[in-house]
């Protein structure tokens, strides 16, 4: 039995943060896509203002938030194809950076690979981001899929799964305040145990990926979930998988994609119409990477908030748009 076939044994349901009251949600009522920047990361080259920069003006155009990618080892050039790793600036610190430079905007990690981070310290992370970013920032998470990463960093591939479960639930656990003692067969303390700095609400969690296992576990933590690389009927599908798998465990899961436009082969005006395909499909939110800072980001950036209309967050019923 493989370990996400092994957690999924355990019932245990988590308090969760309802998608619709997180700042995620723009503050309106749900109904409306919302629609976000998945900010570019793929060159060293890159200035070190760049990101706040464009944060800065996807907040002003009214995108929902902006996000960041990550790769903490990979074994071969960010940026490149085919497999175009992200994560250059590192997520968690460059949010941080990012909290001070912006005033609406949800922060997330679309997304940190899980069960390479340090459990205890990714809590105090993630705890620390909530409080500076006035409770806007949203844990996204992955199990990866690179083994060439676990293994520089010592991590059993095999045991992904379950290492991102764990941690999940750890986080959750210190950030309901409920402190110690605590036991999960891996990581114990006692009641002596303090932890700080607790966030308003627990931080939401963004659940990555289009699996089984990835399904099971957006709907045991609620929160959110991110389809890559799927269409839109695809996604459709498995988003009502999800529901009733949250539903059976009493959480509610805002199921939401990423999608890539990245060059010149396509128009605004088409972009436009994918988005409103997305929305017809019942994603709730799609993030969008532009592609690299120095190759049209920007622009595309803008095009894309004036083809979709989009404000507060939230593009303006575009299901109506002609495709």
């Amino acid at each position: 039995m493989n370990d996400d076939a092994r957690s999924a044994q355990q019932p245990t349901v988590l308090p969760t943060v309802h998608p619709d009251v997180h700042p995620a949600a723009g503050g309106r009522p749900p109904g409306r896509m919302r629609l976000h920047v998945v900010l570019p990361s793929e060159s060293g080259a890159m200035a070190a203002g760049a990101p706040v920069e464009l944060a800065r003006e996807a907040e002003g155009l009214g995108y929902a938030g902006v996000w960041l990618p990550d790769h903490l080892l990979p074994p071969g050039p960010y940026g490149r194809l085919p497999e175009r790793y992200g994560g250059v600036y590192e997520a968690l610190t460059t949010l941080a950076y990012l909290a001070a430079a912006t005033e609406r905007v949800v922060l997330g990690t679309s997304v940190l690979i899980a069960p390479l981070r340090e459990p205890l310290l990714l809590a105090r992370q993630s705890a620390t981001l909530a409080r500076l970013s006035g409770g806007r920032f949203v844990l996204g998470v992955g199990v990866g899929w690179q083994p060439y990463e676990f293994d520089a960093a010592g991590v059993d591939f095999g045991d992904r799964g379950a290492l991102t479960d764990r941690a999940l639930r750890l986080v959750r656990h210190l950030h309901t305040g409920a402190g110690g003692p605590y036991d999960d067969g891996h990581l114990a303390f006692d009641g002596r145990a303090v932890f700080e700095p607790r966030p308003e609400e627990p931080v939401p969690f963004l659940v990555g990926g289009n699996s089984d296992a990835a399904l099971r576990r957006a709907a045991e933590f609620g929160g959110y979930w991110q389809a890559v690389g799927l269409a839109p009927r695809e996604f459709a599908e498995r988003a009502a998988r999800l529901r009733r798998r949250a539903a059976g465990r009493g959480t509610r899961v805002a199921a939401g994609a990423r999608i890539a436009w990245d060059g010149p082969d396509r128009t605004a005006a088409e972009l436009a119409a994918e988005v409103a395909a997305w929305e017809a499909a019942g994603a709730a939110d799609l993030g969008v990477w532009f592609g690299a800072a120095d190759d049209g980001f920007a622009d595309r950036m803008r095009a894309l908030a004036e083809a979709t209309g989009v404000t507060d967050g939230r593009v303006p019923g575009l299901t109506g748009q002609d495709g």
